[in-house]
């Protein structure tokens, strides 16, 4: 039987979105692919997935009217999740290929990851930890990671990290040559990561479980 929620696959035509519509389905949730705002506003739960560069990302964005209703969809209370570049969009500004301006949503940067370490091997590809931001997170066990704890795996595939202004913003950190970095941020009914649910096994599908159940 299907859950009775139905999540937005927010569609700019740039993210492969199989596997995320896949990891939906196994959960018993219905979704819909669409860069329709009526259908987005009317959906219980939206995703921002992304894979490509930033600067093309917004284009797309702002050609198919998107960025407004990204920021209205957040503005209704309804859980919102961004994924891998879907994470990064949601910030101010990016410097990947020129400096570009971002969603606004969350206050930072997305800075690649050479300015922190120059012998650093980019991209980061592979499966490494997500440790909850020990400050705010460890011990109040909230948000979609709640079941989950910092010896679990996720799948990560990207060059460049994401700054949030505001240290209360930065939901798990994630250790990568020698340095750490953010990689994913919680705010009110924002959930965006830097790895990828859709494709860490079950702990992805625990994330994306407890997101929107």
């Amino acid at each position: 039987m299907k859950k009775p929620y139905k999540i937005a696959i927010i569609d700019y035509q740039m993210s492969n979105i199989f596997s995320i519509t896949n990891a939906l389905d196994a959960l018993g949730f219905e979704s819909k692919v669409t860069s329709d705002r009526s259908e987005i506003l009317s959906c219980d739960g939206a995703i921002l997935p992304g894979v490509g560069s930033f600067p093309e990302a917004m284009k797309h964005i702002k050609n198919f009217n998107l960025d407004d209703s990204i920021k209205d969809f957040i503005n209704t209370g309804k859980p919102f999740m961004g994924i891998c570049l879907g994470l990064q969009l949601l910030f101010d500004r990016s410097e990947e290929i020129e400096n570009s301006c971002g969603l606004g949503v969350i206050s930072g940067n997305v800075k690649r990851f050479s300015e922190k370490n120059k012998n650093i091997r980019v991209p980061h590809v592979g499966w490494n930890h997500a440790s909850k931001n020990k400050l705010l997170y460890n011990e109040k066990n909230i948000g979609p990671l709640c079941s989950l704890n910092d010896k679990d795996y996720f799948y990560f595939v990207h060059s460049y990290c994401v700054e949030p202004d505001n240290d209360t913003d930065i939901y798990t950190t994630t250790e990568y040559g020698g340095n750490e970095f953010c990689s994913s941020i919680l705010k009110e009914n924002i959930f965006a990561c830097q790895f990828h649910p859709e494709k860490s096994g079950e702990n992805g599908l625990r994330i994306l479980n407890e997101m929107f159940n």
